[in-house]
């Protein structure tokens, strides 16, 4: 394995976990907002309200979106299983 080689493993591995991770991370981020927004509106400043709402977002659109991840996860560990079955 030569260092191009490499880099292209480890530039796949991070395409991978920005991809997969996308679909937790987007909701929780558009709920978080939401919930700020509600906050600084009605001035209910409780830090523990945005936790129930981030939660359910997340495991909703990981339920949703499982296949999906499960299919990145499938076409990276094919290219790393397939690299080394040829010799990389």
């Amino acid at each position: 394995m030569n260092e191009v080689d490499a880099l292209d493993m480890v530039r796949a591995a991070i395409w991978t976990i920005i991809v997969g991770s996308a679909p937790a991370i987007v909701p929780a981020m558009v709920v978080g907002i939401g919930i700020a927004l509600l906050q600084a509106l009605t001035q209910v400043q409780e830090i523990t309200l945005t936790f129930i709402p981030k939660i359910l977002a997340i495991l909703v659109m990981i339920i949703v979106a499982g296949p999906f991840i499960g299919g990145q996860l499938h076409y990276l560990t094919v290219l790393v299983y397939g690299r080394i079955e040829n010799g990389f």
